[in-house]
């Protein structure tokens, strides 16, 4: 890697916060599917339509990694990314199966209201593979990256999720994100949005996550990972 003089380097606490919104959101959706009366074909439409935006979520998260993460530490770290990034490869394969096999529930699922427990457990292998990969990805690859891709790299992350979001979904996307972020990380993430933004996300974004919620789970104010 070629590097200018005090080039900035990634700052990975965006990620940890995601990593938080993730857990949360997965960890309550089994039971959120298991709620729904056999038949309730609307409220199953409002559980599937929350899975699928958290699902697609964590799509394109480990497919922005995929693209801008595991090339640059494989090319730059040696034997420290040699060690670990195949790994990583390897649980995104599980997980990419485990949340095949949820999409494909769903679909059913939402038009039907059965067979919800077929899925519910589907949810729960998925958050197992997800909950050992966040958890190792934070051990080994965060540092590894503060030391190894620029911040500009970084941002391709982000870049890569908003490109291929549906636009109206990206302040409720970030609002699930600010509900237990870090106030700083927060003004940090936004500091490189454009102004409108900037000034509107802040006041948007809760609020839309608040209503989200009580659509979903009948409080704007959903268990946090850290209660």
């Amino acid at each position: 890697m070629v590097r200018t003089v005090n080039e900035p380097m990634a700052d990975v606490r965006d990620m940890v916060m995601a990593h938080t919104m993730m857990r949360r959101e997965f960890r309550l959706l089994p039971q959120l599917v298991r709620e729904v009366e056999a038949g309730d074909v609307g409220r199953a439409g409002v559980v599937a339509d929350h899975a699928d935006k958290v699902c697609l979520v964590l799509h394109l998260h480990h497919e922005g990694e995929d693209e801008v993460v595991w090339p640059r530490l494989l090319e730059r770290g040696g034997e420290r990314t040699a060690a670990i990034v195949p790994t990583m490869e390897e649980q995104h394969h599980g997980i990419d199966a485990a949340l095949t096999e949820v999409t494909g529930l769903l679909a059913g699922w939402r038009t039907t209201a059965r067979d919800g427990e077929a899925l519910a457990a589907a949810l729960e292998v998925l958050l197992d593979r997800l909950l050992e990969h966040m958890a190792l990805e934070e051990k080994e690859i965060l540092p590894l990256a503060e030391e190894y891709i620029t911040a500009a790299e970084w941002a391709g992350l982000g870049e890569h999720g908003m490109a291929n979001s549906p636009k109206k979904d990206l302040p409720l996307a970030f609002g699930m994100v600010m509900y237990e972020g870090d106030p700083a990380v927060i003004k940090a993430v936004l500091s490189h949005a454009p102004l409108v933004p900037r000034l509107i996300m802040p006041l948007l974004a809760p609020r839309l996550y608040a209503s989200h919620a009580k659509r979903v789970y009948g409080t704007p104010t959903p268990p946090r990972v850290g209660a």
